[in-house]
């Protein structure tokens, strides 16, 4: 895999650090995430898939230490901290990249490492806030809405914390030298917003909230329920498939209104609607599927695993425990991503080895476990 050898140190967080760590796992890096003991019973958070577990305190000075060690052999450090954490623990990027000048420090925060919001806390709702994107995000005359938690924590945050992370890896192979990585989710989700910048200065994106092309004001861009309580999708942006889109509803485009006439979009939603509430999901789809009409079903989490599509390109993916979670995406030709099947890791389950592979004696770890720095809890077999 393309990320073979590469060895990740990622701290225990939430979200948006987990995906970070998955992602570069899921490619073939090796990811030991650190836990705090005490949770025994727990597997080692979400988006654990192919990493192992380290139960590690970090508050003690051994356990600050031991990290140190880590990353001294390490390719990466993965950290969700808010600023002014590491350095207390005596662990900030000045220290580790002294003692390894090729670390990869990765700082995974909500608003940056400095900032008048830097030491506060946030969640995705206040990333996207901040952002300015939020206030483009919602229906027509209804307040923002933010969608679920997946624009700041995992595009803006984990995702933009891997593509830094991999662009500091290809920097290294010609310098030689490690950096540390400022990935702000704020940022982050204003970067992955250029298009509305960009949109509103050339004016396609300058209406209210709700009433433009992309964001439920068009209704050629939107969703509607069937007969079964069910969903399409319609996308049909350009002429020629907003052609196919009428076709497939039995409208003449002769009698309605011009397809970007504002002031028929409402009218024409509404119309839409009826149409899509007389037939079920399913005959829509045979009426729309193979076209260029841009409809397509609203499928549920039960659903998508076994439509015809994905099914053919094997985009869910099911582990030794038959739980479904989609396949790392993208596909690479001669190097693709071979996730792990296995479940994920229970918290410490792979403490002494983990720490023998990084150096440490025998001899250290059974001292580091009989003063209570780490754990190791080796899942009991069920025979």
């Amino acid at each position: 895999m393309a990320l073979r050898g590469v060895r990740v140190v990622e701290l225990a967080g939430l979200a948006p650090a987990p995906l970070c760590g998955q992602v570069l796992a899921d490619f073939g890096a090796q990811v030991v995430r650190v836990e705090r003991p005490g949770r025994a019973a727990l597997a080692a958070g979400a988006q654990g898939r192919g990493k192992r577990s380290l139960a590690l305190d970090l508050k003690r000075p051994r356990g600050a230490q031991a990290l140190a060690r880590l990353c001294s052999r390490a390719d990466v450090l993965l950290e969700p901290f808010r600023p002014g954490v590491m350095e207390n623990l005596n662990l900030g990027p000045d220290i580790l990249l002294k003692d390894n000048p090729k670390l990869i420090y990765a700082r995974l925060t909500g608003f940056g490492s400095s900032g008048a919001y830097s030491k506060m806390a946030g969640h995705d709702i206040n990333y996207l806030a901040v952002s300015g994107v939020l206030s483009r995000l919602g229906r027509k005359d209804e307040n923002p809405y933010a969608p679920v938690n997946l624009l700041a924590d995992f595009a803006g945050g984990g995702v933009m914390c891997a593509l830094g992370i991999i662009i500091a890896l290809y920097e290294r192979t010609k310098s030689g030298k490690g950096q540390v990585i400022d990935a702000s989710m704020v940022e982050g989700v204003a970067y992955l917003s250029s298009f509305l910048w960009k949109s509103q200065n050339l004016g396609l994106w300058n209406r209210p909230r709700g009433e433009n092309l992309l964001d439920s004001g068009a209704h050629f861009y939107e969703t509607y329920k069937t007969s079964d309580g069910k969903f399409m999708a319609v996308g049909a942006l350009e002429p020629q498939f907003y052609e196919q889109l009428l076709s497939g509803l039995r409208l003449d485009s002769h009698k309605l209104p011009d397809q970007y006439d504002f002031s028929g979009w409402p009218e024409m939603k509404k119309r839409f609607a009826d149409l899509f509430s007389k037939k079920t999901q399913a005959e829509w789809c045979e009426i729309f599927d193979n076209t260029d009409a841009c409809v397509t079903p609203v499928l549920s989490f039960d659903d998508v695993a076994l439509h015809p599509h994905n099914k053919e390109r094997g985009t869910f993916l099911k582990n030794d425990q038959e739980e479904i979670s989609p396949r790392p995406s993208p596909f690479l030709s001669r190097t693709p991503a071979t996730p792990s099947s296995k479940r994920d890791p229970f918290i410490g389950e792979h403490s002494e080895e983990i720490l023998l592979e990084y150096g440490f004696s025998k001899e250290e770890i059974t001292q580091l476990k009989s003063l209570k720095v780490i754990e190791s809890n080796k899942p009991k077999s069920n025979l």
